[in-house]
């Protein structure tokens, strides 16, 4: 059986599914609250600069892969409007469910789905734009992902990637202390929770940087990528243009 990564641990691709399930089934309820104490709140920038990127129009059509708690998928309906489709899906059913409740109390009803990213249920070019948030260095085959993402956006669609990458060289030594010793504590006291916290930290570090993504994204289908550097490189966003 062919191996893959989970955090820095060799496993059966099989089980990674699994076990990245129950990382994100540990973590749903709080998953909000700790990206608020482990990003100081950045994240919420991160992502509505990732919406201004994906440039979303009034009647657009838009599938939020690995969706979450729902933050983009909210902030991408109210730009495309009613005339407009927001597609919220998340392969965790937990986390999908975590976030259709937030959204239905905010009087969001959006259609949702558990599936998966690399074998997504929906036809040829059905979408304008497509975004990924902090999911991608999750998913067991990245280029099959960004290949199935690539299919079922139109001609000239684009694709948004925000995603954990390599900081610049003076901060990795910070870096890697908040990374490996602050997270986990803190995931131990709000989350109960410090190995999750701990594997989420190790699978940035397996995560292609910013120019072997850029290249995966052309390997898919994409003719134009861009990429924007933030919090010094310690994410990244990827906005490629479907040719």
């Amino acid at each position: 059986m062919a191996q893959t990564h989970f955090g820095y641990e060799q496993v059966d691709e099989q089980d990674k599914t699994q076990r990245v399930r129950g990382v994100f089934d540990s973590v749903a309820r709080r998953y909000d609250l700790m990206n608020d104490l482990l990003s100081f709140g950045m994240h919420r920038a991160w992502k509505a600069y990732t919406v201004t990127a994906a440039a979303p129009k009034r009647g657009d059509r838009v599938l939020d892969v690995a969706g979450g708690t729902g933050d983009l998928a909210r902030a991408f309906a109210r730009k495309v409007g009613d005339e407009g489709l927001v597609v919220h899906t998340d392969i965790n059913a937990a986390m999908l469910s975590a976030g259709r409740d937030r959204l239905l109390d905010e009087g969001l009803a959006l259609p949702t789905a558990v599936c998966d990213a690399e074998k997504l249920p929906f036809p040829d070019g059905s979408f304008d734009i497509a975004s990924v948030a902090f999911g991608l260095r999750n998913m067991t085959h990245k280029e099959a992902a960004l290949a199935e993402m690539a299919r079922v956006l139109r001609r000239g669609g684009r694709l948004v990637v925000l995603e954990f990458s390599k900081i610049a060289e003076p901060l990795r030594k910070p870096y890697d202390w908040y990374s490996f010793k602050v997270m986990p504590l803190i995931g131990k006291l709000v989350a109960r929770d410090a190995d999750s916290y701990r594997y989420l930290a190790e699978s940035i570090r397996m995560h292609p940087d910013q120019a072997t993504l850029k290249a995966m994204m052309k390997d898919a289908g994409f003719g134009h990528v861009d990429v924007h550097n933030l919090a010094a490189g310690g994410v990244a966003l990827h906005v490629g243009i479907k040719c």
